[in-house]
């Protein structure tokens, strides 16, 4: 099973790394070149467009379905690759989070149109989860594609959990990041609180990190926090869009979304301040200004 990897940014060159350490052998394409030189260095090839990416089973680690779609059509697209090639029923696995309900209709269209089998596999875990190669993964799709992918998950994943056909996945990332929307948020507002009685922030987050308010989000943001450096990790412009695709999916079926809208609303103002590219945990600096 010949396996490639599209999207080399902070969330896919590690996954591609543990790829090829796992698999022996991986295909990776990426729109600027040169941030393939350090997985192409472990033994991965580079492949010169989507098109010569094409294989078995393609994971694609790109922001969301608009980029997906870009490296599908064309000349030098994915769907002309499999043509190429003669792959009959392709994988196409998307990583990245998307709408739940426009991942079931555009993987519908997929496999009518074009014979492509796609299973949602969004992750959880950030760039230390990505780089250990122990992320969580919530897919859906086909339980035969998704058991066939076992050994392909094996070395980027911890955790696999199967939810149900196409889009399932992508409706569980949702939640998922409500919970992280929320528990940073949570984080933030309790330095602000420490901050102006005085309170030591390290002091304060070793405390809760030691009880029932410790949570990974913690682990992973404390240095953050500490540091005030908020530069590169999970975007502030990237909560906000699955937060958006949270309250879609909630207002859809009519489900509670109080705390989803003011995680909304939140991170909107961040995003709006200009700190969009800022990690998602630099919400403190919205907090704090009160704006």
């Amino acid at each position: 099973m010949k396996v490639s990897l599209l999207g080399l940014g902070p969330m896919g060159a590690p996954v591609a790394a543990n790829l090829v350490r796992g698999l022996g052998a991986l295909t990776v394409w990426n729109r600027t070149p040169g941030k393939a030189d350090e997985v192409v260095a472990l033994g991965a090839r580079r492949a010169a467009s989507p098109a010569d990416a094409a294989a078995d089973v393609v994971l694609t680690v790109l922001p969301d379905l608009p980029q997906v779609e870009s490296v599908l059509h064309g000349r030098e697209g994915l769907l002309a690759g499999w043509r190429r090639d003669r792959m009959p029923e392709p994988v196409l696995v998307v990583h990245g989070t998307v709408s739940p309900v426009a991942m079931r209709t555009f993987a519908e269209g997929l496999r009518r149109e074009h014979g492509v089998r796609v299973v949602d596999a969004p992750m959880s875990g950030g760039v230390p989860g990505a780089e250990r190669g122990e992320l969580s993964l919530m897919v859906g799709g086909d339980p035969a594609d998704v058991e066939a992918l076992a050994p392909v998950f094996a070395p980027i994943a911890s955790t696999v959990v199967h939810f149900g056909p196409s889009g399932s996945g992508q409706l569980a990332k949702a939640c998922n990041q409500v919970v992280v929307a929320g528990t940073i948020a949570a984080l933030c507002e309790a330095l602000c609180l420490a901050d102006r009685y005085g309170l030591s922030r390290a002091d304060l987050l070793a405390a809760l990190a030691g009880g029932l308010a410790g949570s990974t989000v913690l682990d992973q943001k404390r240095e953050r926090w500490l540091r005030e450096d908020f530069t590169g990790g999970g975007s502030a412009r990237n909560q906000l869009k699955d937060l958006r695709f949270a309250r879609e999916a909630a207002n859809a079926a009519e489900a509670p979304s109080e705390l989803t809208a003011l995680l909304h609303d939140q991170f909107h103002r961040m995003v709006a301040a200009g700190d969009g590219e800022l990690d998602h945990s630099g919400l403190l600096r919205t907090i704090a200004a009160g704006t």
